[in-house]
């Protein structure tokens, strides 16, 4: 038994075709619950309309580099998720992330229809989260660090442990995750040439450089399986 109508499947597929690079045919079937052949032939369709999909043997689907189309206006329920999610973000301690969601969820906001955002307005008045209720901002490093990442550009820091140490190094980022209370770095450190862990609020200061490194072949869930008791007692060393 197939999931949505048709006509709402074809729709919510181009719209991932739009949110990401490559699609995989089992993907797509899995998010709609319909078969591959289903799948096939509402690829078919869509190139059909004149939509430019590329297909990859042996990877999945493309839209031509260059191809987009009007956002799809949001439901209700959407809208409310992301406002949610922007008093949440607003609460958080790095300052770069916050003005890049603002600057993203503006954007959103202006495709909305009037009535949704006047329901918006009001609900973002009737939600609060009561964490970090000082509205401290204690980093401002997340933004550049994500696309250190994503790029392997290393990293120069100068960086503060939590015994008041202060050294300088070069990292390749890895990896970044979040307590209730700080955004931590997972990175290898040329200088110990090891992997280590760098809270964001005590970076002094930060240089994304030019030059690129080659990508750790292990994964996030593998590093945290390995190295778990390590970093148990030493977040920062």
């Amino acid at each position: 038994m197939e999931g949505k109508p048709r006509l709402s499947r074809l729709t919510a597929i181009l719209t991932q075709l739009q949110s990401k690079r490559i699609l995989t045919a089992r993907e797509i079937a899995e998010k709609h619950n319909v078969s591959i052949r289903t799948v096939y032939r509402d690829i078919r369709t869509l190139e059909n309309s004149e939509i430019p999909i590329v297909t990859i043997e042996g990877k999945g689907y493309s839209l031509t580099q260059g191809f987009s189309l009007p956002p799809v206006m949001l439901t209700e329920k959407e809208a409310n998720a992301l406002i949610t999610a922007e008093q949440l973000i607003l609460r958080n301690k790095d300052k770069s992330f916050i003005e890049e969601y603002q600057n993203a969820i503006s954007k959103i906001k202006s495709i909305l229809r009037y009535s949704q955002k006047e329901k918006i307005e009001f609900l973002s008045e009737r939600i609060i989260f009561r964490n970090n209720i000082q509205n401290q901002k204690t980093s401002d490093y997340l933004m550049a660090i994500q696309s250190a990442i994503a790029n392997f550009n290393f990293v120069e820091i100068e960086y503060k442990s939590l015994q008041d140490e202060s050294t300088k190094r070069t990292v390749e980022p890895f990896a970044l995750y979040s307590t209730q209370e700080n955004w931590l770095l997972i990175a290898v450190c040329r200088l110990r040439n090891d992997f280590r862990v760098f809270r964001l609020d005590h970076i002094q200061k930060m240089i994304v450089q030019n030059q690129h490194f080659e990508p750790q072949k292990i994964t996030l869930q593998e590093y945290f399986e390995l190295c778990s008791e390590k970093y148990s007692s030493t977040p920062d060393t």
